[in-house]
């Protein structure tokens, strides 16, 4: 595969893995550490007839991994979202786990989470989300540590023109009612999207003192850390209002 730098498209808008880009229709991914795991497990999701991710097409001239490119777009920002649309979400997360639970990839684990699934790393075809993209967090893990993130990045927000809290906790109703969650997800549900804000603002102050280069600036990692504690905040603060949703 030997195609001219003149030829990338720069595709700028994830936060974790730089130099990305579009060649034709494929994606071009610098190689990490991340790089095996995720190529076996989208080998995986191809042969479970998973169609919600980027197939992985081996490497290319200069070492790069090569992705399948998804049509569609991916939004550049956190946004409100209709309740069809949280629910094509939920139903895409589902069948994600589905096709991984069980398998060697997801150890003792019950499935492979991609610990990532936002909006920012969704492809939507017109209104429609149909795909997950950017698979470098994926590890074993438990289905509420991907549920709890979605909840709380699809639905939830601590802005001041947001939704009030109670409808936004009807959204984690239809995103727990399209992902089919049963009783003990649903009792779960706000701890895990507790847990993920809390998470997120841990792992962008480690991001301070971390070695070599910063995938961002002082001010904007302490912005990312601001932003997780008053998400969390609000979430704590309206938690009967979610939990009564899920009831």
């Amino acid at each position: 595969m030997t195609v001219g730098r003149e030829n990338e498209v720069p595709l700028t808008g994830g936060r974790i893995t730089p130099g990305v880009v579009r060649v034709g229709g494929t994606v071009r991914r610098p190689v990490t550490r991340a790089s095996p795991f995720v190529a076996e497990l989208l080998g995986h999701l191809r042969r479970q007839g998973f169609t919600g991710a980027p197939r992985h097409l081996g490497l290319d001239a200069v070492g790069r991994d090569v992705l399948s490119y998804l049509p569609g777009w991916v939004p550049a920002r956190f946004q409100r979202w209709a309740d069809p649309q949280i629910a094509a979400a939920g139903a895409l997360l589902r069948a994600f786990h589905d096709a991984t639970r069980g398998c060697g990839l997801a150890g003792r684990h019950p499935v492979v989470c991609h610990h990532d699934p936002g909006p920012n790393n969704t492809v939507f075809s017109g209104a429609v989300p149909v795909a997950f993209i950017d698979f470098d967090t994926a590890a074993p893990g438990d289905p509420l540590e991907d549920l709890g993130y979605m909840a709380w990045t699809w639905c939830v927000s601590s802005k001041a023109d947001a939704r009030p809290a109670r409808a936004q906790a009807a959204q984690v109703r239809v995103l727990a009612d399209a992902y089919d969650s049963d009783a003990t997800t649903r009792r779960g549900l706000v701890d895990a999207m507790l847990e993920r804000q809390a998470r997120n603002a841990r792992w962008w102050r480690e991001q301070l003192d971390a070695p070599g280069p910063r995938l961002a600036d002082r001010g904007q990692i302490l912005a990312r850390v601001a932003w997780s504690e008053r998400e969390y905040a609000h979430t704590e603060a309206h938690r009967d209002a979610f939990a009564a949703a899920l009831r």
